[in-house]
């Protein structure tokens, strides 16, 4: 069997949408608009069979009603707690639910913390993860309707993945994430110039224009300072940290 493509499209000021294909067949995750999406499965003749949300944020699914325009039949897959919020799924997926798309499994997690009813997918056997707002290159999400608590456990869930997993995350906040990062840790601290030379590989990839996603859990165990707090109150603590910081 063709091996399953995963592309990201580029839209809004630092948004990415997420395009899976194989033998002709795509789906979505996180569409923030319509247009790109349509262009590119159109211009690569893909039918689109199914749309992932993370979560209710209009940056994550205000595409889905033009991708449906176009593809009346393709499924739209979200938490069945956000149903209010998300009114055009078409099945609602929980902690532990298991599903099958193009050929993979695709295991859903519980990662409440940004939003109260935000998922990830995991897809074990081609080693990818797509995470939304929850866990960034060198960051998180903010705490919008969790607590640090329910943040931290979200993390330290994502944490324990297969290092060799791929980090697919929406947003393009590497670059402001590490500068933070390097800014606070301690020189003493074994992650300090881990972080240090990836900000500049970051820095460089960043001025060619390049997207810095995606990561590793093994990359992100090692230099994101989130991932890595021990405890819930080391990452309140970090959580205000990264709120308040001027950069």
């Amino acid at each position: 069997m063709q091996q399953l493509s995963v592309g990201l499209i580029p839209v809004l000021s630092d948004n990415y949408i997420f395009l899976l294909q194989r033998q002709g067949q795509a789906v979505v995750v996180d569409p923030a608009v319509a247009e790109p999406v349509i262009a590119a499965l159109e211009q690569q003749g893909l039918e689109l069979m199914a749309i992932l949300h993370t979560h209710h944020h209009s940056d994550h699914i205000g595409g889905t009603p033009g991708l449906l325009a176009r593809w009346p039949k393709a499924a739209v897959l979200a938490s069945s707690e956000d149903r209010l919020r998300i009114p055009l799924q078409t099945k609602g997926v929980g902690d532990g639910d298991s599903f099958e798309l193009l050929g993979e499994p695709i295991h859903v997690i519980s990662v409440p913390g940004h939003t109260r009813a935000h998922i990830a997918y995991h897809l074990p056997v081609a080693g990818h993860l797509f995470c939304g707002d929850t866990l960034f290159v060198g960051g998180c999400g903010r705490l919008f309707e969790g607590s640090a608590a329910e943040m931290h456990a979200s993390l330290q869930r994502l944490a324990q993945l297969p290092a060799t997993t791929k980090v697919w995350c929406a947003h393009e906040y590497t670059q402001a994430n590490l500068s933070w990062a390097a800014a606070v840790v301690p020189a003493s601290d074994p992650c300090a110039g881990a972080i240090e030379a990836r900000l500049a590989a970051v820095g460089q990839a960043r001025a060619r224009g390049e997207a810095t996603i995606p990561s590793s859990v093994e990359q992100e165990l090692e230099t994101n300072l989130f991932l890595r707090a021990s405890s819930p109150e080391q990452f309140a603590e970090l959580r205000s940290s990264k709120d308040h910081w001027p950069g």
